[in-house]
């Protein structure tokens, strides 16, 4: 009998998860907000379900498991406040529930390593919102719960390359930052590894092998792109977002052997090269093989 799982905010990461669970006779329900989002929820494979609006009790009734990507608003985790009674009289019977967070529950160590264990020490407030959603997620009895720090996410049509293209890439230089990222698919062999073999409590990181300054990533997409290297900008100085600015607020390495070792898990994209490498290839196919 084929399993269920429904996915809470069906975005990047779980729209990746889909095929992979489709290929496993798994069925999947992604929520989304908006009815002209329902397409691109479709497309991954999912059956889609516009929430808030529509009735969920009958798709959370039928669920072997849940994904929860959407991210906590300044009222909290949007899908506690909404099904925190009905998640909770469920919890035994869920085989399986995961939360994706982020490493920025982390905070900044100054370019040093963390790993699980890590005190939870976040300087902004989308971390300090994550630390507070992972704990209302945790405080539910039962709940085989597993979450998932996830690094910067890159991917198809979510990388550097359209801003190399269109000159508006910079090397943005902040002397000793360093991030850690991970490729879309990757995330969502790790996920499907975990759903294969809950360990409730779990807490994984998920980035790759190679933490390195945002500026490489950028030279290396112009790089492959033969485009000329973007120009450097002093930090400091250079116009950004306060949201962008935030990011370069926290800078540390994260660690990802709990993944290979509990998951067995062996990274398709173990750094920024070869992943932006296969983007570029995936790129160059879709158009025919021409060059871009």
């Amino acid at each position: 009998m084929s399993k269920t799982l429904l996915s809470f905010g069906h975005g990047f990461s779980a729209k990746a998860l889909t095929p992979r669970l489709l290929r496993k006779g798994w069925r999947v329900i992604g929520t989304t907000r908006s009815a002209e989002k329902a397409e691109a929820v479709a497309a991954s494979g999912a059956e889609p379900l516009v929430w808030p609006g529509a009735e969920i009790s009958h798709a959370l009734k039928q669920a072997d498991a849940l994904l929860i990507s959407a991210g906590p608003g300044p009222e909290g985790d949007p899908v506690l406040n909404a099904l925190r009674d009905e998640i909770t009289a469920a919890a035994p019977r869920f085989e399986w529930v995961g939360y994706l967070s982020t490493t920025g529950v982390y905070g900044d160590h100054a370019g040093g390593w963390v790993d699980e264990s890590t005190a939870l020490t976040p300087s902004t407030r989308r971390g300090q919102a994550r630390v507070a959603a992972e704990a209302a997620w945790q405080a539910i009895p039962d709940l085989k719960l597993h979450i998932f720090r996830l690094a910067g996410i890159y991917g198809p049509a979510r990388g550097p390359f359209a801003k190399v293209r269109k000159g508006t890439a910079r090397r943005i230089i902040k002397q000793g930052q360093v991030f850690s990222r991970i490729h879309v698919e990757d995330i969502a062999q790790v996920l499907k590894a975990s759903l294969a073999a809950p360990n409730p409590g779990a807490i994984y990181n998920l980035c790759d092998d190679d933490p390195a300054p945002p500026q490489d990533v950028i030279a290396y997409a112009a790089e492959l792109l033969g485009l000329p290297l973007p120009p450097a900008v002093d930090f400091e100085t250079a116009e950004m977002t306060p949201m962008a600015r935030s990011f370069y607020a926290e800078s540390k390495k994260v660690r990802n052997d709990r993944i290979k070792e509990e998951l067995g898990v062996q990274l398709l994209y173990p750094d920024y090269r070869t992943g932006l490498e296969a983007l570029l290839r995936d790129e160059r196919d879709d158009h025919d093989g021409t060059d871009l």
